[in-house]
This record gives C-alpha cells, sequence and structure tokens, in this order.
C-alpha cells in the first residue's frame, strides 16, 4: 500500500476550519454526559454520515480529521480512544474497541518531520481491539480477529486469529 504524504505547513483555509470544527466538538463532547440526545446529536455532527446505526463512542475522545473515519453498525468504542485520521481509519460493523486504544494512521518522516506519512487503519467486521493497544499506519486487522491489550500492531492481522505483545505477534487462531 502506498503511504500519502501530506504537508500540513500546505493546510487550505478550508482544512483548518474543518480542524478547529474538530476541536471545539470534541472539547463539547468530552463534557457532554453520554447517553442523551445532545450528546449522540454532537457525535453524529463530528461524524457526519459516517457514523453507522447502534454505535457508540464513549467520551473522552480524541483525535484529528474525524472526516477520514468510517464507523460501521453496532460499533462500541470505549473511552480515551486516540483517533489520528489523516490516513483514514475504517471500523467495519459490530467490531469493539476497548479503553485507551490508539489507532493511528499518520507518522512523522524522519527527515522532515512536519511531513505527514499517511496510510489507512482498517478494523475488520467483529474484531476486538483490547484496552490500551496501539493501532499503527497502514494495518487491517482481520475479521473475527482478537488484539490483546497492550499490543502494538505494526503489521496485519489475519482473520480468526489473536495477537498480542509488543510488536504483536500470533498468539492462536480462533475456532470457528
Amino acid at each position: 500500500m502506498d503511504a500519502i504524504i501530506v504537508d500540513p505547513r500546505k493546510t487550505t483555509p478550508e482544512e483548518m476550519e474543518r480542524g478547529m470544527r474538530d476541536v471545539k466538538l470534541i472539547f463539547t463532547i468530552n463534557q457532554t454526559m453520554p447517553y442523551t440526545e445532545e450528546y449522540n446529536n454532537l457525535v453524529k455532527e463530528l461524524f457526519g454520515d459516517n457514523l453507522g446505526d447502534g454505535s457508540m463512542v464513549m467520551p473522552p475522545l480524541k483525535g484529528v480529521c474525524f472526516d477520514r473515519v468510517k464507523i460501521g453498525k453496532n460499533v462500541m468504542i470505549m473511552p480515551d480512544c486516540l483517533m489520528m485520521s489523516r490516513g483514514g481509519i475504517t471500523i467495519d460493523d459490530h467490531a469493539m474497541i476497548a479503553a485507551n486504544v490508539q489507532l493511528i494512521s499518520n507518522n512523522h518522516d524522519l527527515h522532515d518531520r512536519q511531513l505527514l506519512i499517511c496510510k489507512p487503519v482498517h478494523i475488520g467486521k467483529n474484531a476486538w481491539i483490547g484496552a490500551g493497544a496501539t493501532i499503527l499506519p497502514g494495518v487491517t486487522v482481520g475479521e473475527n480477529a482478537v488484539v490483546a491489550a497492550g499490543a502494538v500492531v505494526t503489521k496485519d492481522v489475519a482473520p480468526n486469529t489473536i495477537v498480542g505483545g509488543n510488536p504483536a505477534k500470533f498468539i492462536k487462531n480462533i475456532e470457528q
């Protein structure tokens, strides 16, 4: 998968306005009582049409570029999720994201640290990302896969498998 290089020094006024809007929305979401109509409306405003029916995002939420996040149906995202979304994040139906998970779709260039190297993150259908796990740019977590708590995932995770550790390694297959 090819990386997209983004130079934040060349941010357009529209991108700047959208970023400021997201910061304000995130602040408000993180100060609003969950499970209320006000909270649900704010989350819907942040993610727009990219939030599937029955999905829940618990506060606090952190990150950037929420217009590049696509969340399927019946997804549960627990508190303190960090979504660095410049490269795009897709979370398929019925996935579960535990507390303190980091979904990172961008990183800085080693030579010009102002440049962002962006690759999408994809969490497959019915996948479960354990508490405190980090998913790095360009990683796909396959359908029904489990990422153990605290794992740092640097490579794709096959469907129906469990991975854990730093860097994450195969632990076992999940019996069908």
